[in-house]
């Protein structure tokens, strides 16, 4: 009996012998061969899921829902309305305190210290030292209009926070590394931004695997500073009622809001020190804001970050200093 080849008999067995491979595919199932299978869904989970899952969503609002509508939460709401008024006082007479202790600093007022000291100048008359760090100083007129005047006070303590904040961040990194304390992969400023930029992935502290932005580095840096920020700008903006579901009240203003969120360590309790510690604050927040100047150019210039020239100028003050950088460009 003759026998069939084997490339024949391997044809026979194969199950698209009566199925284009287009249409059908092999099945491990008892299912006979050419059966058509549904594409698989995007959404795996089934109705009972989708709807556990919004019942679930809906039992906080529900639950804070039907304390509101319970005695305790009567009892709540008038005790938040009774902290409300103490804290509405309290922020009245603080206020209060807080015009007299200005009146009275030497640091205010028409007697204040101006920029020019002991030489006689043509001070501007809008300029009266209502604001901590008043010296007089408006040569371009920006202050003329009151409300503008204020607008560009809370521009500029607020940039000027952020300068104090980030010039700390860019000279601890360094310090930290020229003493051995830590080693960092990249401890000077602007070469993290631009390994972020490159996506690189580095060690948060030096401490090898601990990375908290990874190599999308800049976006997640990005979205956690607008995170954290949102919340507290939107509570120094709105005052004294802006966490008032939470039963926390702001006493101060927008550029001091005050409150045990803002002023964990009570530094406004003695008005007069408060007035003084502004000056203090704007003074170093300029000062601050000035260094970045500084920070910026030395890094396009040598390379290098703060710390490192000021080592380089001191080892040798008559080769590295702001003459040579001149010569050098």
């Amino acid at each position: 009996m003759a026998t069939l080849p084997s490339s024949f008999t391997a044809t026979l067995s194969s199950p698209f012998l009566h199925c284009p491979s287009s249409l059908c595919k092999p099945s491990s199932s008892n299912k006979p061969y050419g059966t058509f299978r549904r594409p698989a869904s995007i959404c795996r989970a089934s109705w009972q899921e989708l709807a556990g899952v919004l019942i679930f969503s809906a039992i906080p609002f529900t639950a804070v829902k039907a304390i509101a509508n319970s005695s305790l939460g009567e009892l709540l709401r008038s005790r938040m309305e009774e902290r409300k008024r103490l804290a509405v006082e309290n922020a009245s007479k603080f206020r209060a305190l807080a015009e007299r202790a200005r009146k009275d600093s030497l640091w205010y007022g028409q007697e204040r210290p101006q920029w020019l000291g002991p030489i006689p100048y043509n001070y501007p008359s809008h300029l009266k030292g209502n604001y901590p760090g008043d010296y007089g100083f408006d040569i371009a007129g920006l202050g003329k209009d009151p409300i503008t005047f204020e607008k560009y006070f809370n521009f500029e303590i607020l940039h000027a926070r952020w300068a104090m904040l980030a010039a700390l961040g860019a000279l601890v990194p360094e310090v930290l590394d020229l003493m051995g304390a830590f080693h960092f992969v990249e401890p000077v400023w602007w070469k993290v931004g631009y390994s972020k930029l490159k996506g690189d992935t580095l060690d948060y502290l030096g401490i090898p695997g601990l990375h908290f932005a990874g190599s999308q580095g800049v976006i997640v840096i990005a979205i956690c500073q607008v995170l954290l920020m949102v919340g507290p700008e939107y509570a120094r903006y709105c005052g004294i009622e802006a966490l008032e579901p939470l039963g926390i009240y702001l006493p101060g203003d927008i550029n001091y809001p005050g409150g045990a969120l803002f002023d964990p360590l009570n530094l406004s309790g003695d008005p007069g020190a408060f007035e003084e510690l502004k000056v203090k604050e704007i003074k170093n927040g300029r000062l601050a804001m000035v260094a970045w100047l500084g920070f910026y150019v030395q890094a396009a210039v040598t390379g290098k970050g703060p710390i490192q020239n000021l080592v380089d100028h001191f080892s040798d003050p008559f080769h590295n200093n702001v003459l040579s950088m001149i010569k050098s460009l």
